[in-house]
């Protein structure tokens, strides 16, 4: 059993490495991911400083519940717009990265208006536009990991999209803005800093718009015999239990 459990896991982290080394060397993929780990990188440490900033900038007296207001109000239906959008452009990843690059664009030049504004209308304004284009590129930024690899790798791109924009954007971005902040000690600036990196978010997307991308909603990446192969194997407790009867 312990044997057929260690010939198992090695199959299993063989078959791990060449899916990785596949996701990797797909240009379109690496592209989105790295442009979704820039954009998580602003929207970690807004969550995170937005409110000591909107306190400090605009003297807010509820700052966590207009921060956390305009968010999930802006990423509803920010959300959803960039979906119907994406439908109404016709969906493909060329469009998408379009879309993707777009929006994140004309979301920081919003954003950075706001933080320039010294009354508090106008920043919730701005703001919440900025928010509202921002968050319009779930829907494209998901249709690309999922469309541009093939059947079998969709869950591992998925995955991997998920651990490395928390490991290298959101995760990173509170306490780095924190020292520069300590550096720089203007919340103000300090934000427009931040903000600024969605026009990095969105260079590296625009990027995407130039290489060559294949959809692959039905390609079939495996052959019949495989599929069939894997659909009668059984567990392996089921089958070492079997044989002991």
């Amino acid at each position: 059993m312990i044997a057929s459990l260690t010939s198992n896991l090695r199959n299993q982290f063989t078959r791990f490495s060449k899916d990785m080394q596949e996701l990797l060397h797909d240009r379109v993929y690496v592209i989105n991911v790295l442009g979704y780990i820039s954009y998580n990188f602003v929207i970690g440490a807004y969550s995170y400083w937005g409110p000591k900033a909107g306190y400090s900038i605009y003297h807010m007296s509820n700052a966590d519940l207009l921060f956390g207001g305009i968010t999930i109000v802006c990423g509803i239906f920010g959300t959803l717009a960039g979906g119907m959008i994406l439908d109404k452009m016709t969906s493909t990843i060329s469009n998408a990265f379009k879309l993707l690059s777009g929006a994140t664009f004309l979301g920081a030049i919003f954003c950075l208006i706001a933080f320039l504004f010294k009354g508090l209308s106008g920043f919730i304004v701005f703001f919440s536009v900025g928010e509202l284009l921002i968050f319009a590129t779930m829907a494209p930024v998901n249709y690309v990991s999922l469309r541009c690899v093939k059947p079998s790798l969709r869950p591992l791109s998925m995955a991997i999209s998920t651990v490395s924009i928390h490991i290298f954007g959101d995760v990173p971005s509170a306490p780095l803005v924190g020292i520069l902040q300590d550096h720089i000690n203007d919340w103000r600036k300090t934000s427009l800093c931040l903000t600024s990196i969605f026009f990095l978010a969105a260079g590296i997307w625009f990027v995407g718009t130039f290489l060559k991308s294949k959809d692959l909603l039905n390609e079939d990446d495996e052959d019949q015999s495989t599929t069939t192969l894997i659909g009668e194997r059984k567990p392996l407790l089921e089958a070492s239990s079997s044989s002991q009867a």
